[in-house]
C-alpha cells in the first residue's frame, strides 16, 4: 500500500514539476511580446516625429 503511495506522490511532483514549467513559458511568452509590441510602438512614435 505505501509503494502505492510512493508512486502516486512521484506522479503527482512530476506532474507539478510539468505545470511550473508549462507556467513559466507562458510568462515569459507574455512578457517577451509585450517588449517587443513597446520597441515597435517606440519606433512608430519617433518615426512619426
Amino acid at each position: 500500500m505505501s509503494s502505492n503511495k510512493a508512486l502516486r506522490k512521484s506522479k503527482h511532483e512530476a506532474y507539478e514539476k510539468k505545470q511550473e514549467d508549462k507556467g513559466k513559458l507562458v510568462i515569459y511568452l507574455i512578457f517577451g511580446g509585450l517588449i517587443i509590441l513597446a520597441i515597435i510602438f517606440m519606433i512608430v512614435t519617433f518615426s512619426n516625429n
